[in-house]
């Protein structure tokens, strides 16, 4: 594809050279609730609470990092679409064919199977919550279904500004919920500060655990989304740059608060207490049980609301942040075929809203709805599932490297390159990602695959 690094018009970084620079003030603030909505699930929780359990508070200082990594390359995105005015999937289009190659794969496989997932997260509580609404042998699947489905009809009928609000409440429900218990276990404060140091656990595979938990904290492919919702909210060029900055920082001190929070809950109720917890999401459900018993029903169900906050906000959060991305893929292949030498978006054409009412962002809200609902009924398929868990492992360091690539390159006008700090940041995350990516693909039954 083209290079389109002189690319200017409305909405780009150069397009505006006296464009005067907007304070940063807390009323801009949104884009970064969405991402840190999105970005912590289920799963996340339950993975911190895991550490909490097995290790204390000894790998706090790793919870912290993981925010720290992704604010870097939240940063680095939201920079590329605002110093650039052209979009992140632009980019990555700009390095070759390989890249969009990777993109269309990654996402029909990802989405197939992430589809089924959040549904069943997003079922879990709601299920517990009303245990008397479908008969027991039907499991979760109708819930699921329903969560699906309330998630494609809400994204489709509304932009962006009434997603944010929406987000923005089931963070503060999130909120709550989560300092609360964290305030209701009671934490050795004293313990907690220690473990801001970096000491490594006295266990087998601690390094792996430690890189796992930093890794996984606060999203993947919602990281490469946050660009896209930056533009949405109307920042279209980088005079919004100090706003984008501070909005950054809130989504990762939120996530921050989150995973803390569950660490100190993992720390006081299950490891002082040596009581395991299921890995994944219906872990969350083993802990609802462990708070009733120790707090009473009324913590338990605010629980379980909080846990249905989580789990919906991401799905929502990437019904509508990974079909705007898709969308922008579909714009640019069509585009190239028309005219190979203009592949690129400004920010204007993303902030009118248009690509949340095209059929491409359609198209892929349905294939996140309808086709994982077959998943819910017949399980899900084993080479799919290795697949999608290899593809996932490769995004990260995937998005840190290209970051790298395109924020020291002519793409990006000079005043907003990488400082040595941002490509120290970024280089960190991408030496992460690969490790785990290369743990993630060995652990995989390769010998079943074929």
């Amino acid at each position: 594809m083209a290079d389109t690094t002189g690319t200017t018009g409305p909405g780009t970084g150069t397009a505006h050279p006296n464009s005067q620079p907007r304070k940063s003030s807390w009323k801009y603030i949104g884009p970064g609730i969405v991402v840190a909505a999105t970005g912590v699930g289920a799963g996340d929780l339950v993975a911190t609470l895991i550490a909490g359990s097995n290790f204390g508070y000894t790998l706090l200082w790793a919870a912290v990092i993981g925010c720290v990594v992704k604010i870097s390359l939240a940063e680095a995105a939201g920079r590329w679409h605002l110093s650039t005015g052209r979009t992140l999937f632009d980019g990555w289009a700009s390095l070759g064919r390989w890249t969009t190659y990777f993109f269309v794969v990654y996402v029909v496989i990802w989405g197939f199977v992430y589809g089924a997932a959040a549904m069943s997260s997003s079922a879990l509580p709601l299920q517990a919550l009303f245990p008397d609404v479908f008969p027991a042998d039907w499991s979760i699947k109708p819930w699921a279904i329903i969560c699906g489905l309330i998630g494609l009809v809400f994204v489709w009928f509304n932009k962006y500004e009434v997603f944010e609000k929406v987000m923005t409440v089931l963070v503060g429900v999130m909120f709550v919920v989560t300092v609360y218990l964290a305030i209701r276990v009671t934490p050795h404060l004293g313990d907690a500060f220690a473990g801001l140091l970096p000491v490594l656990p006295d266990e087998k595979d601690s390094i792996l655990n430690t890189l796992g938990l930093i890794g996984g904290v606060g999203g993947t492919i919602t990281l490469a989304a946050y660009g896209y919702w930056v533009n949405a909210k109307g920042w279209t060029n980088a005079s919004w740059m100090k706003v984008m900055r501070l909005d950054n920082r809130v989504a990762y001190i939120t996530t921050g608060i989150f995973v803390v929070a569950m660490l100190f809950v993992g720390a006081e109720l299950l490891h002082a207490s040596h009581t395991s917890i299921a890995a994944g999401d219906k872990g969350l459900i083993d802990l609802t049980s462990i708070l009733e018993a120790e707090y009473g029903t009324a913590t338990a169900k605010l629980f379980l609301i909080g846990f249905f906050a989580t789990s919906f906000t991401s799905l929502i959060g990437v019904w509508h942040g990974v079909s705007l991305m898709f969308a922008d893929f579909v714009e640019r292949y069509r585009r190239t075929r028309v005219r190979a030498d203009r592949v690129s978006v400004t920010g204007e054409d993303v902030a009118t809203g248009q690509r949340e009412k095209g059929w491409p962002f359609r198209a892929y809200l349905l294939w996140l709805t309808f086709p994982p609902i077959v998943l819910l009924f017949q399980g899900q398929p084993f080479r799919l599932i290795i697949l999608y868990g290899v593809l996932g492992a490769a995004f990260m360091p995937f998005l840190a490297l290209a970051l790298i690539w395109l924020l020291n390159s002519s793409r990006t006008p000079r005043e907003w390159r990488n400082s040595w700090l941002s490509n120290g940041m970024l280089a960190l995350a991408g030496l992460l990602f690969i490790v785990l990516c290369a743990q993630q693909i060995w652990d995989q039954p390769w010998s079943d695959f074929f």
